[in-house]
């Protein structure tokens, strides 16, 4: 068993106490869409700034930033999207996470979490989000394009997270316009910006917006995989220790 094998089970039983307490949850969607790739086009790199308390793979990040400061800070700082990790057993977020974000920031924001069910992306949907991660190897083919479907119909734009040579073919398979390589190995948990260099190729960036996650430490870092074709970076244990105001602009500015 796998770290994603343990996540994607403890998952179902979270699906089922969400269908279960459906009847009593009426909340509306009072907030509206926000898109990510409509503003994609107006600088060379975007900075997506995750709000991330703790990893299974490095313990507690930090437990004491409050997440609709940080979000602000992230905005102020040039962040483009604000990525909120709603997993609990694991990564310690919630949904009250995503609605205090939503509610700090104009930006779109971005409910990171192990979706495997249509009941989560209507979670998502009524708490706020404007985009949702659908992870390819956590779910089978069918399972993929079902949920990315079902997410768009909803208006969300969805981010689709990529390992390997056959995920990005399943990724273009729904022609998905956001792609995210994930630089770390859900398996493993080890981290090489190497894997953002050799998916890249098969995708075309003209056409599909490339975000390499995972692993995006310094300036360098940045300049490495927008060589490769990403056009964002998806930043959050990095963001989470040190004071973001600099690095966000680092990141988005003066790369060559």
């Amino acid at each position: 068993m796998t770290i994603l094998d343990d996540i994607i089970k403890a998952k179902q039983i979270e699906v089922d106490v969400i269908k279960a307490q459906r009847a009593a949850d009426n909340r509306k969607r009072t907030v509206p869409l926000v898109s990510f790739l409509d503003a994609v086009n107006t600088q060379p790199m975007h900075v997506i700034a995750e709000f991330k308390r703790h990893s299974p793979s490095k313990g507690m990040i930090n437990k004491d930033v409050e997440p609709a400061e940080q979000a602000r800070i992230y905005q102020a700082s040039g962040a483009s999207m604000i990525s909120v990790l709603t997993d609990y057993p694991y990564f310690k977020g919630t949904m009250a996470d995503l609605v205090a974000v939503k509610e700090a920031v104009s930006l779109p924001v971005l409910n990171k979490d192990f979706i495997i069910d249509p009941v989560q992306i209507d979670r998502a949907y009524q708490h706020g989000a404007d985009v949702i991660l659908l992870i390819v190897g956590a779910l089978t083919k069918e399972q993929f394009t079902n949920l990315y479907h079902y997410a768009t119909a909803k208006g969300l734009e969805v981010l689709v997270e990529v390992h390997d040579e056959t995920e990005v073919k399943t990724a273009l398979a729904v022609d998905a316009p956001l792609i995210g390589i994930n630089n770390r190995n859900l398996k493993t948990f080890e981290t090489s910006l190497k894997q953002t260099e050799a998916l890249a190729p098969l995708i075309n960036t003209e056409k599909h917006v490339l975000v390499s996650e995972s692993g995006i430490k310094t300036k360098a870092d940045v300049v490495q995989v927008k060589a490769a074709g990403a056009r964002a970076v998806l930043v959050g244990e990095t963001l989470m220790k040190t004071s973001p105001e600099a690095m966000i602009k680092a990141f988005t500015e003066d790369l060559s």
